[in-house]
């Protein structure tokens, strides 16, 4: 990985890894990232990114990025491309590449050294009638009536399974455990089922696939992984984990261990209702910046640097909660306001015409780029009697305590000068869409003057060349926290509002501003080049975050 700082908190797996590598209990850690590539990465893998990579990095040992993909019916070669590039953007380098389907030979091989050892059987029962036999909490479950089928005729029943005679869910490989045990991962799991389908990886080789829970420690165990780090819904599966690594005979014995999974508030965190907004054209694409997906997050502006940070800050526990969105928002201000120029903007331009300064003539205005990094220079700012500002800094018949633009009020255009509102001009329908100005020459910004004081400062931008943009402006995709309702509940809670598009200018230089390139816009906030709708000449800006939060992410609140 890139030279990154590693985590600095303490926390209780640490805590292991620290005594297992004290007590010689392992000689080197080596931990995975294992995604199943059956969509994009989101936020929530992000944390387990980090923890994982971190974690190795910081006690010199190692990181494998593995794809766990052992169901060909929903992967992608897209997914697994998309995964690897989110690993590396986030500044990872992972020291081993592999794929669950590598290890397909070998899987087969362990599921035929349980049937020999009577530990295995071959089941007719269809997937509704396993469920159906399995038991509840309170109740047994019911023996399968093909458990007592001898070796021989399961050995052979597996190799036609093997070698496609069976159409899917006509049969499954299924573990012999115990149908009565209070945990029901142990009844009896599927260790295989047909499917008749192309691989991404492994084409139409196979037409058995192993399931995940049988596949996954086997995984961990030929890699050598020694912490194999999983989210709290995985705890009931750890007995079973323990289950195929010693019934398998694996020389390698990792050991399972489980953290809470992130929740975020209004944020969807199933990759299910993600690939449900991206089928029904909610968003347009894993990509969208309203997506959680670290495409999404990298579309709309955010930085590695921002995301790693929340990811320590939020820390690890095995106690579920809630994390405030505005704690990332906090991270990526913290990582901008250093890096970010900053400019002037104008999403809904109102012209005004300054009556008074000489016509044809275009005055070159110096600004700093960032007073907190006066390292990035000055650039140079046109004016001239055009310009455009905000519609919403005029009120033709303001409140109590409006500073900006009204009839007869002064106020002054940030690093330029004093204008005073003379005149309003209006449509056919009675719309403001012109204000007459004048302005005095004695009030450049710099200058030194001392005459008067105006309570109000508003931006603007040079109307004879100012660069056209298009700005958008995002808010929740949920209007409320409702992701884990029902599929139907989840799509009724999605924010009509969460997108809307703007056309206005930005400053001339920032016309042929390219895609990533990060600016703060003066009283708007931080915003980024987007990859997918600029085209020359038209820069597309997406909205990363505003400029204020009274969010403390020391405090959570």
């Amino acid at each position: 990985m890139e030279n990154t700082a590693a985590a600095t908190s303490s926390n209780f797996i640490k805590h292991i890894v620290t005594e297992d590598l004290n007590t010689g209990k392992v000689k080197e850690i080596v931990t995975r990232f294992p995604p199943e590539p059956n969509g994009y990465l989101h936020i929530g893998h992000a944390k387990s990114i980090c923890l994982n990579f971190e974690l190795a990095d910081e006690f010199k040992g190692r990181t494998n990025l593995r794809l766990d993909d052992t169901n060909p019916l929903k992967e992608d070669a897209e997914y697994v491309q998309a995964i690897k590039e989110d690993v590396k953007w986030l500044g990872f380098e992972w020291d081993g590449l592999f794929f669950a389907s590598d290890y397909f030979e070998e899987m087969y091989e362990r599921a035929v050294r349980l049937i020999r050892k009577g530990a295995a059987y071959v089941c007719d029962l269809s997937a509704d009638e396993i469920r159906e036999t399995r038991g509840t909490l309170t109740q047994p479950g019911q023996d399968s009536p093909h458990r007592g089928r001898s070796v021989e005729e399961n050995l052979d029943l597996f190799a036609r399974m093997r070698a496609g005679e069976f159409k899917d869910g006509q049969k499954v490989l299924r573990a012999k455990i115990d149908m009565a045990s209070p945990n029901i991962n142990l009844r009896d799991p599927v260790l295989y089922r047909i499917a008749h389908a192309i691989h991404h990886n492994t084409g139409d080789k196979w037409c058995i696939y192993p399931m995940y829970a049988f596949a996954h420690p086997l995984e961990d165990a030929i890699e050598g992984v020694t912490h194999s780090i999983c989210t709290l819904e995985f705890e009931d599966q750890r007995p079973f984990y323990d289950w195929v690594i010693a019934e398998c005979e694996m020389e390698s014995q990792p050991k399972q261990y489980e953290f809470a999974r992130l929740n975020i508030t209004n944020t969807v965190m199933s990759k299910r209702k993600l690939k449900l907004l991206v089928d029904e054209s909610v968003v347009d694409g894993w990509d969208d910046p309203r997506m959680p997906t670290i495409s999404g997050l990298r579309r709309k502006g955010f930085t590695p640097e921002a995301i790693r940070a929340f990811c320590r800050e939020i820390g690890v526990s095995r106690s579920n909660s809630l994390v405030d969105s505005r704690n990332l928002d906090f991270f990526i201000r913290e990582d901008l306001k250093l890096k970010a120029p900053r400019t002037m903007a104008v999403l809904q331009p109102l012209k005004v015409v300054i009556t008074n300064y000489p016509e044809g003539q275009i005055e070159q205005l110096e600004a700093e780029n960032n007073t907190e990094a006066p390292e990035m220079g000055n650039r140079h700012i046109p004016f001239s009697r055009e310009i455009y500002i905000e519609q919403d800094d005029f009120m033709e018949e303001p409140p109590k305590g409006y500073h900006r633009l009204y009839p007869g009020n002064e106020v002054r255009l940030k690093h330029a000068y004093f204008i005073k509102c003379q005149e309003v001009i209006k449509d056919a329908d009675g719309n403001v869409i012109e204000l007459r100005c004048t302005y005095d020459p004695e009030t450049k910004s710099g200058s030194g003057f001392t005459g008067r004081k105006v309570k109000g400062t508003i931006h603007w931008i040079e109307a004879t060349q100012a660069a056209p943009a298009e700005f958008r402006l995002f808010e929740p995709i949920l209007n409320d926290d409702a992701e884990d309702d029902g599929e139907g509940s989840f799509l009724e809670h999605i924010n009509p509002n969460s997108l809307e598009v703007l056309q206005g200018f930005v400053e001339p230089q920032l016309g042929s501003a390219k895609p990533q390139d990060k600016f703060q816009f003066f009283r708007h906030g931080y915003f980024n080049v987007d990859s997918k709708y600029t085209t020359a000449g038209k820069p597309v800006f997406n909205r990363i975050v505003s400029l204020k939060s009274s969010f403390d992410a020391g405090k959570g609140k």
